[in-house]
């Protein structure tokens, strides 16, 4: 037995002395996962890029529709332009208290059906004419002010 200043070993030192080893064990199983992980995970640089373009190419199979009627659904909406092309997803806004705001996004599956729905301008949808244009994108800080808006 290995004797210490205070003395012997005790029980309850040698259960500290094990757990310590099974933390220990166990930080380095994490250690290398999060090492094995690492290498597939891209910088974050490269992630906001990737993202960025993912979203332009949405964009560019996206359309805007407005003057969409408040009782609306997505289904309807898919329904009224899934001849067009695969329609992806359907996006009706609404604002903070959940009230539809009267325009929707529509994604369709390829490039070639925003062309295809634009001939659906002015198209009546539940007694209304929706405006079909294809989904512009914000570039940050393009329409920024000048000056100080004195004037």
């Amino acid at each position: 037995e290995q004797l210490t200043r205070w003395g012997p070993p005790t029980a309850e030192f040698e259960a500290m002395k094990s757990k310590l080893e099974e933390m220990e064990q166990e930080a380095e199983k994490l250690k290398k996962m999060q090492d094995e992980v690492g290498d597939h995970v891209p910088d974050s640089e490269q992630t906001a890029e990737q993202q960025q373009a993912a979203s332009d190419e949405i964009d560019m199979r996206s359309i805007y529709v407005g003057n969409v009627d408040y009782s609306a659904t997505p289904e309807e909406l898919h329904e009224h332009f899934h001849h067009v092309g695969t329609v992806n997803r359907v996006t009706i806004l609404c604002d903070k208290f959940r009230n539809p705001k009267g325009y929707a996004y529509i994604e369709f599956a390829e490039k070639e059906a925003v062309e295809t729905s634009l001939s659906l301008n002015e198209s009546v949808f539940k007694g209304r004419p929706l405006k079909v244009t294809a989904k512009r994108t914000n570039i940050f800080g393009f329409n920024r002010g000048r000056g100080r808006g004195r004037g």
